[in-house]
């Protein structure tokens, strides 16, 4: 009647009708009026999870379960595989390093492949890959050929760490998408700590510390069956209700990701995240040992197997905790505040970094105050995980997904876990030629051995802050970049005001339709 009166159409000589009795109440009209916008209303695909979806999750969180198990079964054997190959800090922390190296170097490759290709085969090429060549290290009787071997691993897990995330994000969307995240990315920390207890409690059953290299090839296998047999590998877009998305170019796809400022600023924060992680988890053990020596008073450098064990424990709980609360925090405070998700990167990284601190202050003195201030460090670590994985879904299109996670596993690691175990082992054995100068490293005092790696494992705090600084510069931008990735998944590049009849009528103002756009 609005728009008729508006425009002089308005009939008339009708009598009027007297009627009392109302066909719809005020307001109801446009609760029927259909949805006329083209994209699908993702909300409403999710109300179910089918079991299908169930069982892909299942086997991707498995098989990310024993991707990590795989990587630090070392950390939890280490000493006892310095002393085999006769080897110092820097060579230990060389075998993670090139590991790493190889990871991140091959990830770029395989997320490209993971855009365009089956995403089924690669990962089942790439478990394949680690499994066979964690086995075969097991065996080598020489340091250059174990160090070889452990590269190799790097590039079968490269191929299933840039695809996995992005089939989650093809089943799903919104918070469900964050919270089939969270059960994905707890694997790593849980992950992470089964192989300190499958590396220790292995060789020490068996006497050999080639045995806790030979649990997580089994299990490797049984995972290609599933990929093979069971995973679903949906189109590419599925979830966010455009399937119709063509690939870039590979030089495209940097392009847009290097101006994606939310992208490359989240990526600098969780690089942060693995720097620490990877020289933590690395050195973490040996370092808590050589604590427990001089309050015992003992010079005995073999790192105690309960040690590792305990490291393991805390690692695995910690991870059960910190990564479903980030994600049941960032979905619930979601909705008021659309920025929260890097903010609660931010904030966990701030929290983390004095019981860190404390944790290193502590180590001689008082070994059960170490587990409790790592404990709680490691779960506001691990608050990110699964955020920083939702942040990239969202503000990059599914047509360059793969590509992103490739370039985020690239930068974080090539300046995060590749050189930080390294660095650290580098780090102690300087200072211990300034401590201790003149001594054989077989007669090193443990109170040396003790400060050195205390003073390289102190720069893990200053960079914590860094990643949360990261984090917060993240904030000034993700609204607007998640908003960019609707619209191109929309395919409206260019939104303009609403045009449908209603649009412009004041009585319609409690409509909650949508609009569509020119």
């Amino acid at each position: 009647k609005y728009t008729l009166k508006t425009l002089s159409m308005e009939p008339i000589g009708i009598p009027p009708n007297n009627s009392q009795q109302h066909l719809m109440r005020d307001c109801d009209t446009m609760d029927v009026v259909p949805n006329l916008n083209p994209i699908k209303d993702r909300s409403s695909e999710n109300q179910g999870v089918t079991p299908r979806q169930w069982l892909t999750v299942a086997i991707l969180c498995f098989v990310n379960l024993i991707n990590y198990m795989d990587r630090y079964t070392i950390a939890g054997i280490l000493k006892e595989i310095s002393v085999y190959y006769h080897i110092g800090d820097d060579k230990a922390g060389l075998l993670q390093t090139a590991f790493v190296l190889s990871y991140m170097l091959f990830a770029p490759v395989f997320g490209y492949l993971g855009d365009r290709y089956s995403r089924r085969y690669i990962m089942a090429f790439g478990v394949f890959l680690w499994s066979l060549t964690t086995l075969l290290g097991s065996f080598m009787t020489e340091y250059h050929w174990f160090l070889a071997f452990r590269t190799l691993v790097g590039i079968g897990e490269a191929s299933y760490s840039t695809i996995a995330p992005t089939i989650i994000s093809d089943l799903f969307a919104d918070d469900t998408r964050s919270k089939m995240l969270s059960l994905f990315y707890f694997a790593i920390p849980v992950g992470s700590g089964l192989g300190y207890i499958v590396g220790s409690e292995t060789s020490r059953m068996a006497n050999a510390w080639q045995w806790g290299l030979r649990v997580t090839p089994v299990l490797g296998a049984v995972a290609v069956v599933l990929i093979f047999c069971l995973l679903v590998d949906p189109p590419r877009g599925e979830s966010d209700g455009n399937t119709g998305m063509e690939s870039t170019t590979w030089k495209e796809d940097i392009k847009a990701l290097l101006k994606n400022k939310s992208f490359m600023l989240s990526t600098g924060g969780f690089t942060c995240v693995a720097f620490v992680t990877g020289a933590l988890a690395w050195w973490g053990p040996r370092f808590i040992d050589y604590g427990q020596q001089i309050q015992l008073g003992t010079s005995n450098k073999d790192v105690n197997s309960t040690v590792s064990f305990k490291f393991g424990v805390i690692a695995m709980i910690s991870g059960l905790i910190g990564v479903p609360l980030g994600s049941y925090l960032a979905t619930r405070l979601r909705a008021t505040n659309p920025k929260i998700d890097p903010l609660l990167c931010a904030i966990g990284l701030f929290v983390s970094t004095p019981f860190i601190f404390m944790a290193l202050i502590f180590a001689r003195t008082n070994t059960i105050a170490v587990y409790i201030l790592i404990f709680v460090g490691e779960i506001a670590l691990n608050l990110n995980w699964a955020i920083v994985a939702d942040m990239l879904l969202y503000v990059v299109t599914p047509n360059r997904r793969s590509t992103a996670e490739a370039f985020q596993i690239l930068v974080s690691h090539a300046l995060g876990d590749a050189g930080s175990p390294y660095l650290v082992g580098v780090i102690s054995e300087a200072l211990k030629h300034k401590y201790a100068p003149g001594s054989p490293d077989a007669v090193v005092p443990i109170d040396v051995e003790y400060k050195s790696l205390q003073d390289g494992l102190f720069s893990t705090c200053f960079v914590e802050v860094l990643g949360g600084v990261f984090f917060l510069l993240t904030s000034f931008y993700i609204v607007k970049d998640r908003a960019a990735a609707d619209t191109e998944i929309s395919g409206n590049e260019n939104v303009v005001a609403p045009t449908h009849m209603f649009a412009d009528d004041p009585q319609l103002n409690c409509s909650e339709a949508n609009l569509t756009t020119a």
